[in-house]
C-alpha cells in the first residue's frame, strides 16, 4: 500500500487538511468516475449465478431471539452450509448461531441486554486476503472477528472497535474486550443490525454472512397498531456471485493497485434473507417490511411493478411504499413514495398495502447505477417477487397512523463547532484505477483529529471530491441531515478553497426530519449533518476522559482500505 510518506514525497499532501494537485505523472487526487475500472477482476471460475431461475424459492424469515434483560445470551459465529437457490449446491457460509441472516434480536427500550459473542470459525479464510491492506498484513491471523451493533448508542468497549478483534484459537487485537458486550437499548424503537467489523477484512467477513437484524421496540410503537407478527418481515438485501460448486466467488484484481483488493464489489445475483431472488406469498392486507441494504458496495433504488406470476413486469405500477421509519426510528408521519433509494447499511421501514390485490403479483425492481450515481458496472434489476395468493386469515385490523413519533430538531445555531471532512480518492495516473480513499486525507492510524465534547452538538460537512456516492456511518450517534450543497471540486482539489456553486438542497422527504446513522454523501456536494454526541444515559465521566469510536464509508471495500477514521468523544 502506498504510504503517507510516499504521498508527501509525491507532492500529494502538504500536511493535514490541504489538498494539492500533483504536477506531472503519478498518483492523482481525482473526482473521475471509475466504474469501468472495477471490472479488472480475476474470478477463479466463471460465475454460476447467471443461469439461475428467479422467483422459484420461498423467502426465508430469520429466527427471532428475545434475550432476557441483564442476563448473558451466548451467540457463537459458526461455519455452516445452506442452499441459496434450489439449483445451486449448498454454500459454505459464516453465520451467528449458524444462520444467515443471523437471528433477529428483539429487545425493549430501557431493558439492557448482555451478549457474549464467540468465534467458533476456522482459522483459514475461504476468501482471498490482501496482505497489503492495513490490518491484514503478514503475521495477522486470517480469521479475525469483532461485532458492531450498527446504530446503537453504546460505550466503546461494546461498540465493536475494528482492533478489538478475536480469533477461535485465543488470539486478540490490542483493544479486545473479554467481557460480554453490554447493550443499554437506550433509544427509541428502531431497526438496527449487527455485523462484523474486523480491521482489514470486514468486506470478506460480511460477504461470508456475518450479519443480522436487531430490533428495539417501545410503548409508543406498540400503541400505533402497525402490522405485526407474521405481517412484519425484515428483508436483508445483498448481491453475490457463486462458483459452480455453490461456494461464494469474491473476485481479485487484475493489474490493480493492490495484489488482491478490488475497489468495489458488484455481484451478478441478488439475495434477500440469504435466498437468491425469492418469492413471498402474502395476504391481501397491510404488511410492514424492514428493508436493510447489506450489499458490499451497491446502492438500491427500488420500485414495485405489477407482473405476471413468473415475475415479468406488465408496466403497471404496484402499491406505494409508505415509509414509517429510517435508521434511527420512526418518522413523524408516514411518507408516501413510489420508489425508495438507500445505500449500503441504510434501513427503510415501510408499510405496503396489498388490499384489493388478491390474485396479482408484484416484482420488486432495482435500477440504481453501480457505482452510484453514474454506473458502469453490473446492473441487477430483479430483487424479489410478491404473490398476493394467500387468503385472508382474518380481518386486517392494523393501522397506518397519520402521526408516528416526534423528536426535537437539532438547531445548527446550537452547534459548538462545524467540522469539514474531505472525502478523497487517490487514483493511478496511467488508467485511473483507485489506489486508496480517505476521510480528511488521513490514514486509519494517524492521530485523532475529530474530538467532540460529551453532550455537545456539532455540524459535520462531508466534502465529497470523488466521483462516487459514499454511505458514511458515524458510530454512537443518530444524527439529522441538514442539506447538500454543490461546490467546485477542481478548485477545492487545487487549492483547498471551498467555493460553493449553488444553493443548499434540502434532504429527501424521508430524510428530514429523520434520525439517521448513515448518510449518502453525494459526489460534488458538501453533505451536512448535525449530531449531538451523547453517551448512554447514566454514564459517569471524568474530566478529560476519552471515549473512542469510528466513522467510515460503509462501502466495505473502502472502509477496509483506509476510508475509516477513529474519533474521540471527550468529557469536558
Amino acid at each position: 500500500m502506498i504510504s503517507r510518506r510516499e504521498l508527501l514525497q509525491a507532492g500529494l499532501l502538504a500536511g493535514p487538511g490541504l489538498l494539492l494537485k500533483p504536477k506531472g505523472r503519478g498518483p492523482q487526487m481525482s473526482h473521475r468516475r471509475h466504474g469501468a475500472f472495477t471490472k479488472m477482476w480475476a474470478p477463479r471460475e466463471p460465475s454460476a449465478s447467471t443461469g439461475l431461475a428467479p422467483f422459484v424459492d420461498p423467502l426465508p424469515v430469520p429466527p427471532v431471539l428475545k434475550p432476557v434483560p441483564n442476563q448473558i445470551v451466548q451467540i457463537p459465529m459458526v461455519q455452516f452450509q445452506m442452499k441459496a437457490h434450489r439449483n445451486l449446491p449448498p454454500t459454505t457460509l459464516w453465520g451467528y448461531r449458524a444462520a444467515h441472516p443471523g437471528p433477529t434480536l428483539e429487545v425493549r427500550r430501557g431493558a439492557p441486554i448482555n451478549v457474549r459473542w464467540t468465534n467458533n470459525l476456522p482459522t483459514t479464510h475461504p476468501l482471498p486476503i490482501d496482505p497489503s491492506i492495513h490490518g491484514a498484513g503478514p503475521g495477522m491471523p486470517q480469521v479475525r472477528t469483532v461485532v458492531h451493533l450498527h446504530g446503537h448508542k453504546v460505550l466503546p468497549e461494546s461498540d465493536g472497535y475494528p482492533e478489538a478483534w478475536f480469533t477461535s484459537n485465543g488470539l486478540t487485537g490490542p483493544d479486545f474486550n473479554p467481557n460480554p458486550y453490554h447493550y443499554p437499548n437506550d433509544q427509541p424503537a428502531t431497526t438496527l443490525w449487527y455485523h462484523d467489523h474486523g480491521l482489514g477484512i470486514t468486506r470478506l467477513n460480511l460477504y461470508m454472512g456475518l450479519k443480522g437484524f436487531y430490533l428495539i421496540r417501545d410503548d409508543l410503537e406498540d400503541s400505533l397498531n402497525l402490522p405485526k407478527g407474521p405481517f412484519e418481515i425484515p428483508l436483508m438485501i445483498e448481491d453475490r456471485m457463486f462458483n459452480p460448486d455453490g461456494s461464494l466467488l469474491y473476485p481479485t484484481a487484475v493489474g490493480g493497485t493492490h495484489p488482491v483488493w478490488i475497489p468495489e464489489f458488484f455481484g451478478d445475483t441478488m439475495l434477500v434473507n440469504g435466498k437468491v431472488w425469492p418469492f413471498l406469498e402474502v395476504q391481501p392486507r397491510k404488511y410492514r417490511f424492514r428493508f436493510l441494504n447489506t450489499c458490499n458496495a451497491r446502492f438500491l433504488h427500488l420500485t414495485l411493478m405489477e407482473s405476471d406470476a413468473a415475475g415479468n413486469p406488465t408496466g403497471n405500477p404496484g402499491p406505494a411504499f409508505f415509509q414509517i421509519g429510517t435508521d434511527g426510528g420512526l418518522l413523524p408521519h408516514p411518507v408516501r413514495l413510489s420508489d425508495v433509494l438507500f445505500g449500503t447499511a441504510e434501513r427503510i421501514d415501510v408499510v405496503i398495502d396489498f388490499s384489493e390485490r388478491f390474485g396479482k403479483s408484484f416484482v420488486l425492481l432495482n435500477d440504481a447505477p453501480a457505482p452510484f450515481p453514474d454506473g458502469g458496472e453490473i446492473a441487477l434489476p430483479n430483487v424479489m417477487l410478491f404473490k398476493v395468493t394467500r387468503p385472508l386469515s382474518g380481518p386486517d385490523t392494523s393501522s397506518l397512523p397519520s402521526q408516528l413519533a416526534s423528536f426535537p430538531l437539532l438547531d445548527p445555531a446550537s452547534a459548538t463547532r462545524t467540522r469539514q471532512i474531505a472525502l478523497t480518492e487517490l487514483d493511478r495516473d496511467s488508467d485511473g484505477f483507485p489506489i486508496i480513499a480517505q476521510l480528511g486525507q488521513m490514514h486509519w492510524d494517524d492521530p485523532v483529529t475529530e474530538n467532540p465534547q460529551v453532550g455537545s452538538t456539532e455540524v459535520w460537512e462531508l466534502i465529497n471530491t470523488t466521483g462516487d456516492g459514499h454511505p458514511i456511518h458515524v458510530h454512537l450517534v443518530q444524527f439529522q441531515i441538514l442539506n447538500r450543497q454543490p461546490f467546485d471540486v477542481d478548485t477545492y482539489l487545487n487549492s483547498g478553497q471551498l467555493v460553493l456553486t449553488g444553493p443548499p438542497q434540502p434532504p429527501d422527504p424521508n430524510e428530514r426530519p429523520a434520525l439517521k446513522d448513515t448518510i449518502r454523501a453525494m459526489p460534488g456536494f458538501v453533505n451536512r449533518l448535525i449530531a449531538k454526541f451523547d453517551l448512554p444515559t447514566g454514564t459517569t465521566v471524568q474530566s478529560g476522559q476519552k471515549f473512542r469510536y469510528v466513522f467510515h464509508c460503509h462501502i466495505a471495500e473502502h472502509e477496509d482500505n483506509e476510508m475509516m477514521r477513529p474519533y474521540d468523544v471527550v468529557a469536558p
